[in-house]
C-alpha cells in the first residue's frame, strides 16, 4: 500500500495538532493557587480586615493610612496577599458601597461599625 504525498502530510498535520493541543493543556492551571486573592473568599475576608481595621482607628483615615494599618493587621495575611496595593483598597472600598449604598466614605464606614 501506497501513501500519497497530501495524505501523509495530513496524517502528519493531525498527528502534530494532537500533540499541541496536549503541550497547551499541560500547562493551564488545573487547580486553585493557593496565593489566589481574586476569589470570593479572599474579597470577603480583605472586606472583614477592611471593616476591623476602620473599626479600631478613626473616623478621619484617609486612603493611604488605612492601607498601612491593613498591613499591620494581625488578621492579614502577607503570604496569601502579596499583591495587595493600594489600588486594590480602592476597589475593596468601591465593592463595599456598591453592597451598601449608605455608606459613601471611610467616614460612613467608621459610623456603621460603631453602632
Amino acid at each position: 500500500m501506497e501513501l500519497d504525498t497530501s495524505t501523509i502530510m495530513l496524517i502528519l498535520f493531525i498527528l502534530l495538532l494532537i500533540v499541541s493541543i496536549w503541550k497547551i493543556y499541560a500547562f493551564l492551571p488545573n487547580k486553585q493557587l493557593e496565593d489566589d486573592d481574586t476569589t470570593e473568599e479572599a474579597q470577603s475576608e480583605l472586606i472583614s480586615i477592611m471593616i476591623k481595621t476602620i473599626k479600631s482607628t478613626n473616623e478621619n483615615v484617609s486612603i493611604d493610612e488605612l492601607f498601612v494599618y491593613m498591613m499591620e493587621n494581625e488578621d492579614f495575611n502577607k503570604d496569601k496577599f502579596w499583591r495587595f496595593n493600594k489600588n486594590r483598597l480602592n476597589k475593596l472600598l468601591e465593592a463595599y458601597y456598591i453592597k451598601n449604598p449608605h455608606a459613601n466614605s471611610i467616614a460612613d464606614i467608621y459610623n456603621e461599625t460603631k453602632v
